[in-house]
């Protein structure tokens, strides 16, 4: 199907061979993007290339997996949060290789939660591997309703703890490997639509043996189609309300 106006919420274009090419590749396709960082020392250079694109946001981000060794760059993530209205990747994993920091990430990432509070409206893309019900007990803590965005990045919560994200007000962004099998959209169908939007996580899922890119996003509206019996057309249409509701509401 056609890219343009489709949404990826979740890439990361930064981790791609050419990182300039990638971002113009993007604003072609016409593809919403949300760019996502890892660290505040890439998001500089992630504005700048994206500060003059119609399609393609960047994100301020500190990844949890980063935290280790990464965690004294929280004060100049703070000094940038004013310059970004959307931050990510944020969030917790609590998976055996990281786990080690898991106590630092949840303070870091209580810290991010009040700093994005107090500074209003701020959208954020959240990850929470192995770790759904701390991140949505960080979230209902140090995150009032009416300050800004939430949404869940791939997540593989259970049917309760996607039930308490909704009524927490977070959106779901969903990609291709999450329709991948039964188990897995059992979870995407049970999420309610007008809190969906799409992402590919790329370069870290990956389409005919090559990385993912923006306009692969397509594949991931098919899959919704396919599972919710709609018209990709539809999928498409609802998932840029959604967009459009997220951006406008925080």
């Amino acid at each position: 199907m056609q890219s343009r106006g489709l949404v990826d919420f979740h890439c990361h274009l930064d981790l791609y061979r050419d990182h300039a090419r990638a971002v113009r590749q993007s604003e072609e396709a016409g593809v919403y993007t949300l760019t996502v960082t890892t660290t505040p020392k890439a998001w500089p250079r992630n504005f700048e290339l994206t500060k003059s694109t119609q399609y393609v946001r960047a994100a301020l981000g500190l990844h949890p997996q980063l935290v280790e060794g990464r965690a004294g760059e929280l004060s100049l993530w703070e000094e940038l949060v004013p310059k970004s209205r959307y931050i990510g990747e944020v969030g917790l994993d609590a998976g055996p290789r990281f786990y080690r920091s898991f106590e630092k990430q949840k303070e870091v990432f209580a810290r991010i939660l009040r700093v994005c509070a107090k500074a209003g409206e701020k959208i954020l893309t959240v990850h929470s591997v192995r770790a759904t019900k701390a991140v949505l007990d960080h979230i209902e803590e140090h995150f009032p309703p009416g300050r800004g965005k939430v949404v869940l990045h791939w997540f593989t919560g259970t049917a309760a703890e996607a039930r308490r994200a909704v009524d927490l007000g977070c959106y779901f962004s969903i990609n291709n490997e999450m329709l991948s099998n039964e188990k897995r959209s059992s979870v995407v169908l049970a999420l309610p639509f007008d809190r969906l939007l799409t992402e590919t996580d790329g370069p870290f899922t990956q389409v005919d043996g090559r990385p993912s890119e923006p306009s692969d996003v397509g594949l991931c509206v098919r899959g919704l189609a396919a599972l919710t019996r709609q018209s990709e057309e539809a999928v498409a249409g609802s998932i840029r309300d959604n967009l459009r509701a997220l951006v406008g509401d925080s």
